[in-house]
């Protein structure tokens, strides 16, 4: 599986970069004790914080709200999945745990104050493309909702789209049966290469040490 970000994508913003991790022969289960408690200490933390400062202090946060924009979505109707997380701690509606792909996933957004993918491998066909949506572009989301994806940054494969850094699909949920994941990192476009690998490689020996299996790891870039 290859992947690549189309000149469109890289037009509208550019240092546009991205981090894919390619997970094999993992085992996915109930959170351990260990993640939910770190999960739960980083929500009661951030929520202290965030009785202190606003939203737009968050480096992570204000930065992809521009990269939003400058896609053409609008950052304070479509609030990209981190935003959206911080949404909800600041009301104290503190997320609740699903499996360990998917609420480690949610840690590192909250953490790293950036959207996160986590997708079951098996069910993406063929190479990926990071690019933004058309007015054909849509998918029922992990919202419930049919989602149109028009001037919305997404990810796709040689079937259709399946993930963004709004909301993912339900074609490539994660769930428990999950054999492989694939796992994109959306990193804030100011960040350096460095920064970014040394990042990604924290997020995938935390992820594997979890859930076992073998990791791949390919930083794309325009």
């Amino acid at each position: 599986m290859q992947s690549k970000i189309s000149p469109q994508l890289g037009e509208k913003v550019p240092n546009f970069k991205a981090g894919v991790i390619h997970y094999r022969d993992i085992t996915i289960g109930a959170s351990p004790q260990m993640i939910k408690g770190r999960l739960q200490l980083f929500q009661e933390s951030l929520y202290f914080d965030l009785l202190e400062k606003e939203l737009s202090e968050f480096p992570g946060i204000t930065e992809w709200r521009k990269v939003l924009k400058q896609a053409g979505t609008d950052p304070s109707r479509y609030r990209h999945s981190a935003e959206a997380l911080y949404r909800r701690v600041k009301k104290s509606n503190y997320l609740q745990s699903v499996n360990s792909a998917i609420d480690l996933n949610n840690f590192f957004s909250l953490q790293y104050e950036i959207p996160f993918g986590i997708y079951d491998a098996d069910t993406i066909q063929g190479n990926i493309e990071l690019t933004v949506g058309d007015s054909a572009d849509a998918y029922t989301g992990l919202n419930g909702r049919e989602n149109n994806l028009e001037n919305m940054i997404i990810v796709k494969d040689e079937i259709s789209p399946f993930g963004s850094p709004y909301v993912d699909s339900e074609r490539t949920k994660v769930t428990e049966a999950a054999k492989n994941a694939l796992h994109i990192i959306y990193f804030r476009p100011s960040m350096g290469i460095d920064e970014a690998e040394s990042l990604a490689d924290a997020v995938r020996k935390m992820f594997t040490q979890v859930h076992g299996g073998s990791s791949e790891y390919s930083l794309v870039t325009i």
